[in-house]
C-alpha cells in the first residue's frame, strides 16, 4: 500500500472516530439540575437530538438534590422507591448505550413533583440513516461518463477496497 493511501486512510480513520464520539448534553444548559428558575426539562429535551454515545451531565448542588433514573411508571408517579440507579456526586456523567426512553428526576421530596424530571429519548433510527440515498441526490458538475468508462485501475481498485471496509468498519463504530 503506497504512503499517500496509508496517510489517507489515517487521516479519515482519526475524523471518522471524531464523529463517533457522542455530543455532551448539560441537563439544563446554564441552569444545571435544580429547581431555581423554573427550567423546564421536558422542552430542553425536545430541542436535543440524543444519539447512542452521547453523555448527558447532571450538574446540581449534592446538597439539595439527586439524580435517579427510574422507569416510565415511577417517572409518571415520581415514585422513588426502587430506582434503576441514583447519582449523588453533584457532577453525574451518564452515557446513553441503548435506544428509547431514559427516564430521570430529582429524588428529594417535592421536586420531581416541582418538575425536576427528565425523558430523554434516543431515537431508535439513527440521524444518519435518514438521509437519502446517493442516487437520489443530484452530484452538481458531473455529466456523461468518465474517460476510461468507469474503469478504475488495477492499482486504485485495491485501495478502494480498503478505503470500503473502513468506510464499513467506522459504519459500524457510528
Amino acid at each position: 500500500m503506497g504512503a499517500l493511501m496509508l496517510m489517507m486512510m489515517m487521516m479519515m480513520a482519526t475524523a471518522m472516530a471524531k464523529l463517533c464520539d457522542g455530543a455532551v448534553y448539560k441537563v439544563g444548559d446554564t441552569a444545571g439540575w435544580t429547581t431555581i428558575g423554573n427550567v423546564d426539562y421536558k422542552q430542553w429535551s425536545a430541542t436535543k437530538t440524543f444519539q447512542l454515545g452521547d453523555t448527558i451531565l447532571f450538574q446540581y448542588s449534592a446538597q439539595f438534590h439527586n439524580v435517579m433514573h427510574v422507569t416510565h411508571a415511577e417517572f409518571r408517579a415520581c415514585n422513588t422507591t426502587s430506582p434503576k440507579a441514583t447519582y449523588t456526586t453533584g457532577n453525574d456523567s451518564i452515557t446513553l448505550t441503548n435506544r428509547g426512553h431514559h427516564y430521570f428526576f430529582c429524588g428529594v421530596p417535592g421536586h420531581c413533583q416541582a418538575g425536576q424530571k427528565v425523558d430523554i429519548n434516543v431515537l431508535r433510527k439513527p440521524v444518519s440513516a435518514q438521509t437519502p440515498s446517493p442516487s437520489a441526490v443530484p452530484t452538481p458538475g458531473i455529466q456523461g461518463p468518465s474517460p476510461n468508462n468507469g474503469h478504475l485501475p488495477r492499482a486504485l481498485k485495491g485501495s478502494f477496497a480498503k478505503l470500503g471496509l473502513l468506510t464499513v468498519v467506522l459504519a459500524v463504530c457510528c
